[in-house]
């Protein structure tokens, strides 16, 4: 199949480009809050140093993943202690951050990642819709919200957390409500490095957007995690991809590209959900 590329458009002042850090940490429960804070804290400083607009935890980066019983003792409410120590990390090193942790709600406990700008202010925060496995649908409430995003540094920057990314339809989501860069903390753990070696890829380019997948790596009770952090891009080539050891991984998200793959490629304009039977709805945050 022959592929141009699309109509000319009109130019228009571009974007700049957004640098982005991904934080593949090590896999263990923090000896405590403060430790991972602490630990975060550095994170961020060095994501700052090298040009970073944004910082990328894994899933539950705050806490760890594999918490037993631990989770109702570890849980907080929004704009808890945590929350407000991570706002006040973000806006002393000027560096947006999605961080992930236990939520206390009047429903139950969320597995949540919250992204918080840059000068310390909640930009969005997504529970987790798509609960992986016993513990996880034991211990957390699914969220009931498939597109949460919001704007940063001019982009359409949206949030879904690991399992969720598996599922074609959530992404999908994403990209009919305009989603141009999907950040998804993950706990990826052996024997499923395909997820992150080809389904992600695949994910950005059916959808022309970027997707930032971070993980954790090593070992955690009975769970090893994979690492092969990335950025996948629009075209589904991987421009920044980690190893399986704890790495600050930083990639660059160009964002004429999304606009660009979708000219070159239009699934979202060829589709025909009337074939279908359903349409996932483009609801925005």
């Amino acid at each position: 199949m022959s592929r141009s590329p699309g109509p000319a458009v009109s130019p228009r002042t571009p974007r700049p480009v957004l640098r982005l850090a991904l934080a593949q940490g090590p896999a263990g429960l923090p000896a405590s809050r403060e430790a991972a804070l602490t630990a975060l804290d550095s994170a961020a400083e060095r994501a700052a140093a090298g040009g970073a607009a944004l910082l990328v935890g894994s899933e539950l980066s705050l806490t760890g993943y594999v918490l037993g019983d631990r989770v109702p003792d570890l849980a907080e409410p929004a704009d808890g202690p945590t929350d407000r120590a991570v706002a006040r990390i973000a806006a002393r090193h000027g560096v947006a951050i999605a961080h992930g942790r236990p939520e206390l709600s009047g429903e139950g406990i969320h597995n949540t990642v919250r992204l918080t700008g840059p000068d310390g202010v909640t930009l969005a925060e997504y529970r987790k819709t798509h609960l992986y496995g016993e513990w996880e649908r034991k211990v957390f409430v699914p969220g009931d919200r498939p597109v949460v995003a919001a704007e940063l540094n001019g982009l359409r920057v949206g949030l879904l957390i690991c399992y969720d990314v598996e599922f074609p339809e959530a992404v999908r989501a994403h990209a009919l409500a305009g989603t141009e860069l999907l950040l998804v903390p993950t706990a990826l753990m052996a024997p499923h490095a395909f997820v992150a070696r080809h389904l992600v890829p695949v994910r950005a380019a059916e959808n022309g957007m970027y997707v930032a997948y971070a993980n954790r790596c090593g070992a955690e009770g009975d769970l090893r995690f994979t690492g092969l952090s990335c950025l996948a891009a629009p075209d589904g080539s991987v421009p920044a991809r980690a190893g399986e050891g704890e790495e600050l991984l930083f990639a660059e998200v160009d964002p004429q590209a999304p606009a660009a793959a979708r000219r070159i490629t239009p699934y979202l304009e060829d589709r025909r959900p009337d074939l279908y039977g359903h349409d996932p709805a483009p609801s925005t945050a």
